[in-house]
């Protein structure tokens, strides 16, 4: 079991990190790490056994979801190539602070919620976001002092908001777009939306049980700033090295509109063939994980 543990204000102590260990490699067995709990933001961390990167990774989740996305595969995957992998859960999700207040939360608090992680590392990380953690990193990167060795946006909420990818929906699945509403206020919903939503590729039944068992409602503020009233200005942005990767099949961040990304960042999207929306949780999640550490190699991070 992947230990859990918070950020206080001011942040944990990472280990050490020993630059050296070169990617693209057979991964090593990572290790969890485990914190105290306290009022704070819930940080999910695997550190390699070995030699490490000098390089950190913060992943940043989606809506209706928490830390523990990333380390079904992600964390321990990342942990054996030999990075420290650390994984926020965003104000109101999983086991941080605010979810009693869940529906006053903005995007601005999550980029906090980002900065204060960022801030509890030694070096600036990597930052890797799904979806709506694509879009908070977006808004992290106009931050004023923003220190990001790269980041990667995968089936990222696009920088011209939702409004695309819910005209989509509306048209060519109302069904799942009524159940998705009906989630974000926390209600229930059928597996098979669920599966429709964030998979392409063949998934267990216990399995989807288990993520549907840990999905909870989204804030209704964050949804609208995504959508119209909070989203990236890209001239603004602090520019590191971008990597865009999407899902042929992901039918709530269409590949037209991961591409329409990549080309506001000047860079070139990579799709997935067969994957749907939830890249980290698909069969094939390790295509995905290989080519961003292939990537990173590539970077000399």
């Amino acid at each position: 079991m992947p230990a859990i543990g918070v950020v206080p204000r001011g942040g944990p102590v990472y280990g050490n990190r020993v630059a050296g260990v070169p990617p693209c490699v057979p991964p090593r067995r990572g290790t969890a790490l485990s914190r105290p709990h306290e009022a704070g933001l819930e940080v999910l961390s695997r550190q390699p056994d070995g030699p490490a990167h000098a390089t950190p990774l913060l992943f940043v989740h989606g809506a209706y979801a928490a830390a523990w996305c990333w380390d079904e595969h992600f964390l321990p995957y990342f942990a054996r190539s030999g990075y420290a992998s650390h994984a926020v859960s965003l104000s109101g999700h999983g086991r941080s602070r605010g979810r009693q207040r869940l529906d006053t939360l903005s995007i601005a608090d999550y980029v906090s919620d980002v900065r204060e992680a960022v801030e509890a590392l030694s070096r600036p990380p990597v930052l890797i976001g799904h979806s709506m953690g694509g879009m908070v990193i977006q808004k992290f990167l106009e931050q004023p002092r923003c220190e990001v060795a790269a980041a990667v946006l995968m089936a990222s909420v696009p920088p011209q908001g939702l409004w695309s990818s819910a005209f989509g929906l509306a048209l060519g699945k109302p069904g799942l777009m009524r159940d998705l509403n009906h989630l974000l206020g926390g209600g229930r919903v059928a597996l098979e939306s669920l599966r429709s939503a964030m998979f392409s590729q063949p998934i267990d039944a216990q399995r989807l049980r288990e993520y549907y068992r840990r999905m909870q409602p989204e804030s209704y503020r964050a949804i609208w700033d995504m959508t119209l009233f909070d989203l990236p200005r890209p001239r603004e942005m602090h520019r590191p090295p971008m990597l865009v990767l999407g899902a042929e099949h992901d039918p709530l961040i269409p590949a037209a509109l991961v591409k329409m990304t990549a080309a506001t960042y000047g860079v070139e999207a990579e799709i997935f063939p067969g994957m749907g929306h939830g890249m980290m949780l698909e069969r094939d999640w390790e295509a995905v994980a290989r080519r961003i550490v292939c990537w990173l190699d590539a970077l000399g991070l």
